[in-house]
């Protein structure tokens, strides 16, 4: 059976990654800063996990930045 990913994590995913290459800055380096594993990053920016509250702050510092940059873009609020 074939998961159907949902597409606000996709979008969240490819903002957190947008940050991070704009801060020229390796998933690696985001997981040394922060309580992140570097699967756990890929997991978020490819929109395979769906995460919690303490794991956005923990992004936020990863990447050096305040936790409202991370929400701070277009969103489509539909799921498909």
């Amino acid at each position: 059976m074939s998961k159907i990913k949902d597409k606000r994590l996709q979008q969240f995913g490819e903002h957190v990654r947008a940050i991070r290459k704009s801060l020229k800055m390796s998933q690696d380096q985001v997981a040394a800063n922060s309580n992140l594993t570097k699967s756990n990053l890929s997991e978020i920016e490819r929109g395979n996990r769906n995460l919690a509250f303490t794991t956005l702050l923990e992004l936020a510092k990863g990447l050096g930045v305040e936790p409202k940059k991370l929400l701070d873009y277009k969103i489509d609020l539909d799921k498909e």
